[in-house]
């Protein structure tokens, strides 16, 4: 694309992307800026996306809207809500309300078991829930609709048939870290949005709205979040920062964000690394740790570059199996080749 091209393109972008844009270029004597905003514009064929924020540093190198949404509308986060519960529980862990990721969940959760429990029920821990290793079959996918349909999720989990060993490979389910929202609840007394609204409260911008909870009354953790796209950009931005809001308060400890950002195994989905429930991933020659709900909801974070990119799409459409998560993917590596520049 030649300068004239995307100079054409930039200027159909509403006033407020292009103001910023410009004016952080002017300053910092960098075109990046107007080439990323460029490519949010091309981005524009794909029908499912529905916002982008690229921040560099914390400043806003372009945000574009699509079509009737906006960078302020609620959205349903879905399964990337799932890298906001292990925050939850990397916070409980350093109040001391959890002794750490080798906690056996039968200290909290025994009184939920099924009789007679299979004896490897005992040997599932904290850290096997959060990296979607505790062996239990998987209530996702085929299995979603039965699990939400019955009338105690945190029992019909724990029932599950084992079909793995705990600590063995990636069974992908939302029941995991739903799971560990129920222990949280159980250690602290408080139901988890209560938790995020008290112990995320001070981050600027963050705010969790409609939740959906299971018919015990506890919030369904790892789904079902309403979130604007400015509200999980400032989540990204807490861990882009190590834990810190922008005046300098601890919320999360920089121990616990480099522990979430460690392989513990490899997504089945596409083979991507997987942490604390973050997938990780080496993107134009960067290393991204990334949340991706379905749909394309998606908060990616390159440390190596401090940039942050949040991306809302269609909830209804999937991601996967139709290639668009990978052109999200493609999008982010070119933003990434883009800065480096």
């Amino acid at each position: 694309m030649n300068r004239r091209t995307l100079l054409a393109l930039i200027a159909t972008l509403p006033a407020v992307s292009v103001t910023r844009s410009f004016a952080q270029s002017a300053r910092g004597g960098d075109v990046s800026n107007e080439r990323i905003a460029g490519l949010l514009e091309a981005a524009r064929r794909l029908d499912s996306l529905e916002t982008v924020i690229v921040t560099r540093d914390g400043n806003v190198l372009a945000e574009r809207a699509f079509g009737n949404n906006a960078l302020t509308g609620s959205t349903n986060i879905k399964s990337a809500s799932k890298s906001v519960v292990s925050a939850l529980v990397g916070i409980a862990i350093d109040k001391g309300l959890l002794k750490g990721v080798d906690q056996p969940i039968e200290t909290v959760l025994r009184t939920d078991f099924p009789a007679n429990p299979d004896p490897r029920l005992s040997r599932i821990t904290i850290g096997h829930l959060l990296s979607m290793r505790s062996g239990l079959d998987r209530m996702s996918g085929p299995n979603y609709g039965r699990w939400v349909a019955s009338r105690n999720w945190v029992r019909t989990a724990l029932a599950a048939d084992f079909i793995d060993e705990p600590g063995g490979g990636m069974l992908y389910s939302t029941a995991s870290t739903h799971l560990l929202s129920v222990i949280l609840t159980k250690v602290s007394g408080k139901p988890t949005l209560a938790l995020a609204r008290d112990w995320l409260g001070p981050l600027e911008g963050f705010r969790i709205g409609a939740w959906d909870r299971d018919p015990q009354g506890y919030y369904l953790g790892g789904n079902q979040m309403a979130m604007t796209p400015r509200s999980l950009h400032a989540f990204g931005e807490l861990y882009r920062r190590g834990g810190v809001t922008s005046d300098g308060t601890r919320l999360i400890s920089a121990a616990w964000i480099r522990e979430s950002w460690v392989q513990r195994t490899n997504s089945v989905f596409n083979g991507d690394g997987y942490g604390y429930a973050w997938f990780l991933k080496d993107m134009a020659g960067e290393r991204v740790n990334y949340a991706w709900g379905y749909g394309g909801q998606m908060l990616y974070i390159v440390p190596s570059l401090d940039l942050t990119v949040t991306m809302t799409s269609n909830e209804a459409a999937p991601s996967a199996r139709t290639g668009y998560r990978d052109e999200l993917h493609g999008l982010v590596a070119r933003m990434i080749e883009t800065a480096k520049a």
